[in-house]
């Protein structure tokens, strides 16, 4: 049996979830996520609680049960909540400015990057530095992390460009001179 499979979902307060046919509708207070349910896994619903079983103990079952009861967590969580991944750009000259809802980047090319967020996403540019990404699904919202980290990744030599809040940079030694 799953570890994480077999464990219960409550539904908190102010959220509403449907099962219809093999589609799952989670609608709270910051909106509402969809998600298709694999046909290995079994979700019932009884009042305030989600549980995920297994159709059969199939290799494929066993291996989507975790799974599905992580995603319907995830999307649960997502409505409550909702997800952020905060980013930060080091460098001189390395900046990024609000434009509307879009983020302006300055990043060492010769002309600005302009990054477009799709829908369901908020890009926050806290300081010239700093850049929050905020949604409820929490797949896209890292999706658009790695996105905007991958404009400029941190290079190794200097740990210039974009990288998450706290992410480590492993350095490498220059050029050693000639003697």
């Amino acid at each position: 049996m799953s570890r994480i499979g077999k464990l219960p979902i409550d539904i908190p307060a102010g959220v509403k979830v449907d099962l219809k046919g093999a589609k799952l509708h989670v609608e709270g207070p910051k909106g509402k996520l969809e998600q298709d349910i694999h046909y290995k896994a079994v979700v019932n619903i009884d009042g305030a609680v989600v549980n995920v079983t297994r159709a059969d103990e199939s290799k494929l079952s066993r291996s989507v049960h975790g799974l599905t009861r992580t995603l319907i967590n995830n999307m649960i969580v997502g409505v409550t909540t909702g997800y952020e991944k905060k980013l930060e750009i080091i460098g001189v000259g390395y900046k990024v400015a609000q434009k509307g809802k879009n983020l302006d980047f300055a990043l060492g090319f010769s002309h600005p990057v302009e990054f477009v967020p799709p829908a369901g996403i908020e890009l926050v540019a806290d300081s010239q530095t700093k850049i929050t990404v905020k949604g409820i699904d929490k797949q896209l919202v890292g999706q658009i992390a790695a996105n905007i980290r991958e404009l400029r990744p941190p290079e190794p030599y200097k740990g210039k460009g974009v990288r998450y809040l706290g992410e480590y940079v492993l350095r490498k030694a220059g050029k050693t001179g000639k003697k």
